[in-house]
């Protein structure tokens, strides 16, 4: 995989993730978008005149090799949305981020949910959190948040303390420390799961890249569970982003005299579900305790065989080593394009097969 053009691409001004994603589909890698003629980039909505002459200069191609110079020093991991293990679920959102900066492993566990809240939390809202997100990890299910002071701190503490992994999702680069006092603790994270930013090495934590960040929070879940927010919180700008992404909303109660609790009662007002022991997220997000005999959802079960003609059986199993592109599964399997077409288009309606940009196909 040639990162070095990835992070070029991203940082061609005006390239956000909806267009880069527009131009692999046109032009299918990053560098096929470089060699490309100004004509044939005027082809894809979005590609202004502008934008093409910033893909011409070697301005974003030089801050990209000084960027995987970076990224080999710290030991950070990238992951683009051909990679196998991306996570999947982003894909279900609008806009998914074409790349990942990673510190750690991205545990391949489902479900998530995300635990979110003020910064400024009350002790009782702090244990709230703190508590549901620890029997969360000892349930299965694992803990997303955005490694903020106060309830993100604690979900995250809960969710190692209950023996699972968690997710931090940073609104800065994975090499910056912010808030400086959870160095410690993204270090503990990034050894029982991972840190992650679609933002570039170096980055600064800027106002406006945390709702950024919360789309990512929310679309790596299953659910939102919002402990304490005052109004107009960012933590109501990811129980919106849930809502827009088809993710269950839920919220903790509190005392309508305290402000911190003001946003996350109005979310229960306007339908979100009432939560106040681990069995309410449980069954709102559908999930057997593990001394249940029921399976977990979201568990990988291969379809059964009968199902399946041998040629698309075949399709199946080479997929399910990662991503692969039409041409690849094409001459793997010594078929003619139109034969894979067909079967990888049955496939997906089926539900087995996820396409991805530039004509690759992954599983869901």
């Amino acid at each position: 995989m040639d990162y070095c053009s990835w992070i070029a691409l991203r940082a061609v001004e005006g390239i956000g993730p909806v267009l880069f994603r527009r131009l692999l589909e046109r032009f299918e890698t990053p560098g096929h978008v470089f060699s490309a003629a100004p004509g044939a980039l005027a082809t894809v909505r979005g590609v202004t005149p502008q934008i093409a002459e910033a893909i011409a200069a070697p301005a974003c191609r030089r801050f990209a090799e000084a960027e995987c110079r970076r990224i080999e020093a710290a030991g950070v991991r990238l992951l683009t949305f051909l990679d196998a293990d991306y996570p999947r679920r982003l894909f279900e959102i609008g806009d998914p981020p074409p790349l990942l900066y990673l510190r750690g492993t991205f545990p391949p566990w489902e479900p998530a949910v995300a635990v979110v809240g003020s910064r400024r939390a009350t002790r009782e809202g702090l244990k709230a959190a703190e508590r549901l997100s620890s029997e969360l990890a000892s349930n299965g299910v694992l803990v997303v948040s955005g490694l903020a002071r106060g309830i993100d701190t604690a979900a995250h503490r809960g969710a190692l303390a209950g023996g699972g992994a968690t997710v931090a999702v940073l609104g800065c680069g994975v090499d910056v420390d912010y808030p400086p006092e959870n160095g410690p603790l993204a270090h503990q994270i990034a050894e029982q799961g991972c840190i992650i930013s679609e933002f570039p090495m170096t980055t600064q934590p800027l106002a406006e890249h945390f709702p950024r960040r919360n789309r990512i929070i929310s679309g790596l879940s299953r659910g939102v569970l919002v402990v304490e927010a005052v109004e107009k919180s960012g933590s109501l700008i990811t129980a919106r982003y849930a809502l827009d992404q088809g993710r269950e909303v839920m919220a903790v109660p509190g005392p309508i005299s305290t402000a911190a609790c003001r946003g996350s009662n109005r979310l229960i007002k306007d339908g979100a579900q009432l939560v106040d022991c681990v069995e309410d997220i449980l069954h709102t997000i559908r999930v057997a305790r593990p001394d249940h005999d029921l399976p977990l959802l979201g568990q990988h079960t291969p379809p059964p065989s009968c199902n399946l003609t041998p040629r698309e059986a075949a399709v199946y199993e080479l997929v399910a080593q990662g991503p692969r592109h039409l041409d690849e599964i094409t001459q793997a399997l010594e078929l003619t394009p139109g034969e894979v077409s067909a079967m990888v288009l049955g496939l997906e309606l089926k539900g087995m097969l996820l396409q991805l940009p530039g004509s690759y196909y992954s599983l869901p």
